[in-house]
């Protein structure tokens, strides 16, 4: 297991020369995310993981067959890398990213026009449904700002009123 690379193996790097290709710009591996994800898009806040298909138990792939020898050690540790995908999912989630994941067998040359098709469109969808919830949140600022001004304006308002009565 010592030569299985985590980072730039050619399905990655294949994945990435694409999307770089069609002029998304993107970072490797950032680690100041949960789980380094494979390929950042920040413009689109989209992560991609690039997964191994033996590696991360893709059923009903033809490449994820558990082995015939040290059966336990294998479903345990293929069971912890699930596991363990499912939770950094969710931190990126819970941080407003949009998490695609990748299959090593979708980049086979027969599925990898379809696959990249796909994701391109789930990236800029992403992209557009952060930019939306961006206005959103931008609008939600200004209408609580201006709420705020009218209700400093009623009590300056008040005060002026009080200190006339004092006199």
């Amino acid at each position: 297991m010592a030569a299985i690379h985590s980072t730039s193996t050619k399905p990655e790097v294949r994945m990435r020369h694409e999307l770089w290709r069609r002029c998304f710009r993107y970072r490797k591996n950032d680690k100041r995310l949960p789980g380094s994800p494979d390929i950042v898009l920040p413009k689109y806040r989209t992560v991609v993981f690039v997964h191994g298909c033996f590696w991360h138990g893709h059923k009903g792939c033809k490449n994820y067959t558990i082995p015939k020898t040290n059966t336990d050690f294998w479903v345990q540790k293929v069971d912890r890398n699930q596991q363990r995908d499912q939770e950094v999912w969710r931190k990126l989630e819970a941080r407003d990213w949009s998490v695609i994941i990748i299959w090593e067998c979708e980049l086979e040359k027969k599925r990898f026009d379809e696959t990249i098709d796909r994701v391109e469109k789930e990236i800029i969808e992403n992209g557009r449904l952060h930019e939306q919830r961006r206005q959103e949140r931008r609008l939600l600022r200004e209408q609580r700002l201006g709420e705020r001004r009218v209700w400093k304006a009623r009590q300056d308002a008040l005060m002026k009123e009080l200190k006339h009565i004092d006199l």
